[in-house]
């Protein structure tokens, strides 16, 4: 075929320009080319890649990792590469984390892993549409839980916010894969009244005096994984 041929010629001029500039280039193409995708609506096809210096973490993320897991976390990176990209969206030229905070964190931390790429980070970025910061937090909670790690106070201060941004029951338990009765436990868990507007007290725990947090068992809290 004629034209993949060209596009083979061309893309083999890329191969005398600097890294820095090359990689800009090589960004822009997989950027032009998701624009006629069929798949152009999901994120990962187009893995681009970003200097570490502009990739942000974000303020709300729930995930916790033991040192031990990022040991091996950093180990499979060296071994096997970074397989799964950086979730991001961005602004002002900036790239925050929505899911991958220790992969990056693992590519900056790591003098292993970052000489090998370069100080730069692989970043899919989310789709327009799904900017605003209630999305953006979402979205990171639905990544956790779907890998079954979350913290239950980190959790509730994400529920706190989303009923403050006026998101009702029913919304955060189709947006965060929650029920109504976990809903309940960790608004309850918030002490704040104002947060039960639209739930049923007959579901949620009853908080005893001098409850503390660091009391929970996780394991007690079925529906959190």
């Amino acid at each position: 075929m004629r034209l993949l041929q060209e596009i083979k010629d061309k893309i083999k001029e890329l191969d005398s320009l600097e890294l820095e500039e090359k990689i800009e280039a090589l960004n822009s193409i997989k950027m032009e080319m998701k624009k006629i995708s069929p798949f152009s609506y999901e994120p990962v096809d187009c893995v681009i890649w970003v200097k570490n210096d502009k990739v942000v973490a974000n303020d709300y993320n729930p995930n916790s990792v033991a040192p031990p897991e990022m040991l091996l976390l950093e180990t499979s990176i060296i071994e096997d590469g970074y397989t799964q990209p950086i979730v991001s969206w961005s602004r002002d030229n900036i790239y925050e984390v929505i899911d991958g905070f220790h992969r990056n964190r693992v590519g900056k931390e790591s003098l292993t892993v970052s000489e090998r790429v370069k100080n730069y980070l692989p970043l899919t970025v989310i789709n327009e549409g799904k900017t605003g910061k209630d999305d953006r937090m979402a979205s990171t909670i639905r990544h956790n839980r779907a890998r079954g790690k979350h913290s239950v106070d980190s959790m509730t201060d994400i529920v706190v916010e989303l009923k403050r941004r006026n998101w009702t029951d029913k919304k955060i338990a189709k947006h965060l894969g929650m029920d109504e009765d976990e809903i309940n436990r960790l608004s309850q868990i918030s002490g704040l009244a104002e947060m039960f507007m639209d739930s049923n007290f007959s579901k949620s725990w009853e908080i005893e005096e001098g409850f503390n947090l660091e009391d929970i068992d996780e394991s007690d809290i079925s529906s959190l994984g």
